[in-house]
């Protein structure tokens, strides 16, 4: 083989360095939203929130019920829901927007004991609710009642 063709026979091409330091960022891309996911959704009330996210969440979750208890009264006002069943369905609504909203265990929770509480303003509204559920000729508005509820979702803070 003559000597002037051996100049065409290299090694192997070296790997450009961008692709090193693209996966030491995907990696560490990687690692901080495994971090992320980990403390965002951490059960508990212990955590501290970021004002940014907390202020998202409540607001999010208050249109969430509000939303779910306007569909109710809906239902209630085209005939779809009895009075009892209304009521039934508005008062666990808001008794999981008061559990998720404060960490009060509301929906397993008397009224004795929701009403010494920090979320006795809901109290009126839930003993309300009963008087709709458990009595046949209750003089309650339950259109007005449901409404209240939807707005002291939407006023909670």
């Amino acid at each position: 083989m003559p000597d002037d063709l051996l100049h065409f026979v290299t090694g192997p091409q070296p790997y450009s360095s961008w692709w090193l330091w693209l996966a030491a960022a995907l990696s560490v891309l990687l690692v901080g939203w495994y971090a992320a996911v980990f403390l965002l959704t951490r059960p508990g009330r212990e955590r501290r929130e970021f004002p940014l996210i907390g202020a998202a969440r409540g607001r999010r979750l208050r249109h969430r019920a509000a939303r779910a208890v306007r569909r109710i009264g809906d239902r209630y006002r085209a005939g779809e829901l009895g009075a009892a069943s209304a009521g039934t369905a508005v008062s666990r609504e808001l008794r999981r927007f008061l559990n998720q909203a404060t960490g009060v265990p509301a929906e397993f929770m008397q009224m004795s004991d929701l009403a010494s509480s920090q979320i006795a303003p809901a109290a009126v509204i839930l003993e309300q609710f009963i008087d709709i559920q458990f009595n046949a000729v209750t003089e309650v508005d339950v259109t007005q009642v449901i409404d209240d509820a939807e707005e002291l979702i939407l006023s909670w803070t």
